[in-house]
This record gives C-alpha cells, structure tokens and sequence, in this order.
C-alpha cells in the first residue's frame, strides 16, 4: 500500500491513529515519537489520520465570481491576448486586477492556451500527380552506405513509372554519364512499356542543361541526353531545388531508406540481394492505395488488356519471359 504523506511528516497514520486511541499524557507520547505536544493534541482531535489537502480554500484574488465569468466569456468570444485582456478587465471590470492573476484565472477555467481556442486552420488537401499513361518515368539516384571492404560509395539508380508504379533498380559504382546511359539502356529492356517521357534532376549523370547556371550552355551531347534520342524518348528536368516535383521517386527512395535503416548487413552482396529482393516484392506482393489495393505488376497487366499499343511486349510476373 502506498502512503502520501508530507515531506515533513514524522509520524504515519497507523501512529497518529495510536496516539488519538491512547489514554497517556500528551508529553508522555510526545517524547515517544519524538513529535511536540501540540502534534499529539492535534491528532487526538482528529478521526481521519491522513495528510490534509495543502491548497487553499479561499483563493486570493480581486475578481469576483460573476467577473471572471464575464473574463472567461471574452476570452472564448473575441480571443483576445492576455494583455489585450488585461486591459479591457482594468478599463471595464477591475481596475485592481493583475496580469499574473488574470494568467491563473484563465488557467484555473481551462481557456489559459489561446492557440486551443483558435478554430483550426483547414488543411491543404494534398495535391496528387496528374494522370498519365504508362510510359512517364521518373528516376533518381540514391546513396548506398559504404560496407566493410569498401574504398567508396555505391549508388542506386531507380526508375518509377508514374501510372503502374512498377519500379527498376540497379546498383552502380559511381553516378557518372556512362552510369545513366547504362541504366537507361537496361531499364528500357527490361520494362515491357514504351518509355515515352523521362523525368530526372539536373544532375551531372543526367544532363549538362543547368538551369541553376545561366553561364553555362548545354553542349547538346551529353550521353544520357544522346540515348533519350535514341529511343524517341522525351526528357524532362525539374526545377532546381525542387525535389518534390520528383516526389514519386523520392518516396520509394524513402522505403528504400526504412529497409537500409532496419537491416544488419553482412556484406556488399547481402545488402544488393536484399534491395533486388525488396524490389521485386514491392511490384509483385505489396498492393498500393494510390492503385487502389493492387500490386504494379496487376496494374500493368490491366493496363496491357486495356491499351496493348502502350507495350513493346506483354508484362510477365517472372524476369526473363518473352
């Protein structure tokens, strides 16, 4: 059983009730549990001999009930700060009443946080990507850490497409030129849509068109750009310094993030299989919201029966079917 007592308590109650029911003197069973006299006739005097409340019945304060009614009311209708209130109390109903006593008053009747009495601003419902076909993928690049027995980092290049979500990774040493025209060429094998348009940053590995320098000119043949060309593939860039606009990418690059954040690798070639492994459980498994509880690969196939003229070859559940 737990016991409140005060700080300063020197007796318990099992001994404040042994001195009500004693007959001895007061300075007999003062000296016996080291208390005063006083302490021994206060609790004779007493049939309850647990430590009283400490706060006070009477509050100290210059406003009536019916004005601090009348604070509390004005508080709620005009949402007025403590010291706009302040004054209209000294103007109108007190001219006695103090700003810390004000503070209590309004703490003592719940309405002392202005902000919780402030209706809540409206949310902006959040924008969604515009509808497009198969065809408009976004990539990134993303850091891998650095394992044991490795001079550098890795990187992870990832493609999403913006309809089916079906999603193409691949693992490259560094994120030169040569790199994106690399997985360029192995994404546009292995996706079974026509890729259509492209949508990176203005990353180096990608492009040489800086928007963030206006000195500089696009030479016109950078790799990446070149093979766009190639495959009658248009390529688009975000504005710098606005990585939402790729935000679809970005958020796989989150759950990438969650998956690099919860597991223990061993090696090099266990942090790769496990990310190829995610990979294909996330287009084959893991149904989404944003395609109404289907997995990308269902969504492609649909697709595929709906509009066969978006696809270079029919989408199978296994790599290596044609």
């Amino acid at each position: 059983m737990i016991i409140a007592l005060h700080k300063n308590a020197r007796t318990t109650p099992a001994v404040r009730a042994e001195i009500a029911a004693s007959s001895e003197p007061a300075h007999v069973l003062a000296a016996r549990y080291g208390v005063s006299p006083l302490c021994v006739y206060k609790w004779k005097k007493r049939e309850v001999f647990t430590d009283r409340s400490h706060t006070a019945h009477h509050l100290q304060t210059t406003l009536t009930p019916a004005q601090e009614a009348i604070v509390v009311e004005l508080r709620k209708t005009l949402l007025l700060p403590l010291d706009d209130l302040l004054a209209v109390t000294r103007e109108f109903l007190c001219p006695e009443a103090s700003r810390s006593g004000l503070d209590r008053c309004l703490r003592r009747h719940g309405v002392g946080n202005l902000r919780a009495l402030l209706p809540p601003a409206p949310k902006e419902p959040g924008k969604t990507f515009k509808a497009y076909e198969p065809g408009y993928v976004h990539i990134d690049v993303k850091y891998l850490p650095q394992m044991p027995g490795e001079s550098k980092r890795r990187y992870l290049f990832v493609a999403i497409d913006r309809a089916t979500r079906w999603v193409f990774v691949a693992i490259k040493t560094n994120k030169s030129a040569a790199s994106a025209r690399s997985f360029l060429n192995a994404l546009a094998k292995a996706c079974p849509i026509r890729i259509s348009k492209i949508l990176t940053d203005n990353g180096k590995e990608f492009t040489d068109r800086l928007f963030a320098s206006r000195e500089k000119q696009p030479s016109g043949n950078h790799e990446f750009d070149l093979l766009c060309k190639e495959l009658a593939i248009e390529h688009r860039l975000t504005q710098p310094r606005t990585p939402r606009t790729n935000g679809m990418v970005e958020r796989f690059n989150g759950r990438i993030a969650d998956v690099l954040r919860t597991h223990r690798f061993i090696n090099q070639e266990d942090l790769d299989a496990t990310l190829l492994r995610y990979v294909h459980l996330y287009n084959q498994q893991l149904p989404q919201s944003a395609l109404k509880s289907q997995t990308p690969m269902q969504t492609m196939k649909q697709w595929y029966k709906s509009h066969p003229q978006l696809f270079h070859r029919r989408p199978y559940d296994r790599p290596g079917c044609d």
